[in-house]
């Protein structure tokens, strides 16, 4: 192997690894979520409550109006997007117990999130 393609793969090892430990949540995140949306701008919307699910630290909307995907990872920390239409949002933040909180980034909007587990 070549010097270039042992640095390319130690590099593609290197980030893999994380992501393959990010994906094995404990159960204790798993389940039904509620979870408040909440924008820093009166012109973005007075906010909205979405019910997500986890389950095995997979992150999925129980909603048909709004799809949600990303990961819990072991430590409770959080990595979500959130669509509904054209509009799509980036969150992140962290889980602890049965409760949570974190922010969000839109394409024009920004704001908070918090969550309980149900």
């Amino acid at each position: 192997m070549t010097g270039f393609r042992k640095g390319l793969f130690a590099t593609v090892v290197a980030i893999a690894f994380p992501l393959t430990q990010a994906g094995a949540a404990t159960s204790s995140f798993d389940g039904a979520w509620n979870v408040r949306i909440a924008s820093s701008s009166q012109a973005c919307g007075n906010g909205a409550t979405v019910a997500i699910g986890i389950n095995n630290g997979q992150i999925a909307s129980s909603s048909a109006a709004v799809t949600a995907s990303g990961r819990v990872a072991e430590a409770g920390n959080v990595n979500v997007t959130m669509s509904t239409g054209i509009k799509r949002a980036v969150g992140f933040g962290r889980l602890s117990g049965a409760s949570g909180s974190g922010t969000w980034r839109g394409a024009m909007c920004t704001g908070t999130w918090t969550a309980e587990k149900m």
